[in-house]
């Protein structure tokens, strides 16, 4: 027997009309979007999610315009992905963005100028306490976690809202919503992303031009190499596993292809095994 729907005019039960097909019709309907012959600029686009991003990107045939400080391994990858994918325009840049001139750069360059800003360019430093950390680690996480992000995207952003139409991507993190100890300013550098990524959603909101956060928890990068050292990084996806550069863009490449009209805010992406910022099961 059907659900009965009540008539909001009456208390009686008066089953209203319903055409089963056509729900099903309509529940089954999806319509992801094509991203074939937009552009993208990707910082930090010589490795991790980056890198994966910039390949998943390439592969649905989105022009590229890729950000990293190793120009050794932006034009492998060009290499790469021009040998892969033939007809796909890739432009390079070697930049440090947690230097100010580097923005100039970009905008000489003409990497502004784009569909979808991929803002993926970040570090950590150490796992100090506040009392034992040091202003030198704090300014290398400051400036390019936070600084650099905010302005390239304030650079980007006139531009599609000139065009009408475009996707504002920003690499968050779990410790952007869950603090620990050992990680202040990192945290506190995700926590001004997040911030700044909801207000910014407010404050364009009807224009066309989605904002999105992904805040992933443990992805095996060079992340833990960079903030800890190659040996103790070893241990920090001992017994698990953890999320993979590839699996984290493809949830950004997801997000990307929804209906215009559909904008992920946030998404909190973990690893099975890892209950939280702190929580985390390993196998013995």
């Amino acid at each position: 027997m059907g659900a009965i729907i009540l008539s909001p005019e009456s208390n009686n039960a008066t089953p209203l009309a319903f055409d089963a097909e056509a729900a099903l019709d309509a529940a089954l309907k999806t319509s992801l979007l094509s991203l074939q012959g937009q552009s993208a600029l990707i910082t930090g686009a010589s490795s991790g999610i980056g890198l994966a991003t910039a390949c998943q990107l390439a592969a649905e045939g989105v022009s590229l315009k890729l950000v990293a400080r190793r120009a050794e391994r932006l034009e492998a990858l060009q290499a790469a992905l021009n040998k892969r994918f033939p007809l796909v325009q890739i432009e390079t840049l070697k930049a440090d963005l947690a230097q100010p001139e580097s923005w100039e750069a970009l905008e000489s360059a003409g990497f502004y100028a784009v569909d979808i800003l991929i803002n993926n360019a970040g570090l950590a430093r150490g796992r100090d306490t506040v009392l034992q950390s040091q202003w030198a680690d704090w300014q290398a996480m400051l400036d390019l976690d936070v600084a650099a992000a905010f302005e390239i995207t304030r650079r980007v952003v006139p531009g599609m809202l000139q065009r009408g139409r475009g996707d504002i991507v920003c690499l968050g993190s779990a410790a952007g919503q869950i603090p620990y100890a050992g990680g202040a300013i990192y945290c506190a550098a995700k926590h001004a992303l997040r911030a700044f990524c909801q207000v910014l959603r407010r404050e364009t909101c009807g224009q066309n031009l989605r904002v999105l956060l992904i805040s992933p928890g443990m992805v095996e990068t060079e992340f833990s190499v960079v903030r800890l050292g190659a040996e103790a990084a070893k241990s920090v996806y001992a017994g698990m596993d953890p999320l993979t550069p590839a699996e984290v863009a493809a949830q950004m490449l997801f997000a990307l292809k929804q209906p215009r009209h559909i904008n992920w805010d946030e998404l909190l992406l973990m690893a099975t095994a890892q209950g939280g910022v702190e929580k985390v099961v390993r196998r013995d």
